[in-house]
């Protein structure tokens, strides 16, 4: 038998390990990072519909108008929750447009970086949030995060301008419930002043207020005129 050499020395080499990245082989972001990033915008979903949208603002207006007829359980949170989704779907859809052919398309075709499609896609929802911002509330988030005020409106970062957006519909929301509780307050007054005159206080003025005011707010026809109003509120 031949006695056992010592083995050679290695060569000099380098190993490379193919991984399917960010981009397939004709540009297109993979499949992988497709899912994660779509899995990523479900997880934030929630709070991009409720701080970036008009849903908080019209499931507002719908809760204050149920509160302003008495009825605290008609319509149902799921009904109320389910209109102003709708709604919203109804009045973003120009906004998701736009951003769909700015930023989501080009993306998926491998046309644009995701850096370059978050920049461009950010536009159309910065236009939509400062038409309904007022400046007082992004002076008040410029101020309370230390900030030098912007040059323009259109310069302001989504940072300042999220929050500010939240403020303005939520006092949108409480002025319209404001104007929409005022007529119902009336029939409750007039309602419980013809009690005490009859000497019927033992009988609850929200009792005999409900039929009459039900009753105005179908000849109305109550639930058209607050969604026209909400609708018109941001179509102009």
């Amino acid at each position: 038998p031949v006695a056992p050499v010592d083995p050679a020395a290695p060569a000099a080499g380098s190993v490379t390990i193919g991984v399917d990245g960010v981009n397939g082989v004709d540009g297109k972001p993979s499949q992988s990072v497709t899912i994660i990033i779509a899995m990523t915008v479900l997880s934030v979903a929630p709070a991009l519909l409720l701080l970036t949208t008009c849903f908080t603002k019209i499931l507002i207006v719908l809760g204050l108008t149920r509160n302003a007829l008495g009825l605290m359980g008609t319509p149902p949170n799921q009904v109320l929750a389910g209109l102003a989704l709708f709604l919203t779907m109804f009045i973003m859809a120009p906004t998701l447009g736009a951003i769909n052919d700015a930023a989501v398309q080009p993306y998926l075709k491998g046309e644009k970086t995701a850096t370059a499609a978050f920049t461009d896609g950010s536009q159309p929802l910065k236009e939509f949030m400062l038409k309904q911002t007022r400046p007082e509330e992004l002076a008040l988030m410029t101020k309370a995060a230390d900030r030098e005020q912007p040059a323009t409106r259109e310069e302001t970062p989504l940072t300042t301008l999220v929050p500010a957006f939240a403020l303005s519909e939520l006092r949108s929301a409480f002025i319209i419930g404001f104007v929409i509780f005022i007529p119902f307050l009336v029939i409750d007054i007039v309602v419980s002043g013809a009690l005490m005159s009859l000497g019927m206080m033992m009988l609850p003025p929200v009792t005999v207020s409900l039929p009459f005011k039900l009753l105005l707010f179908v000849m109305v026809d109550g639930w058209g005129l607050i969604i026209k109003s909400l609708v018109a509120s941001y179509t102009g």
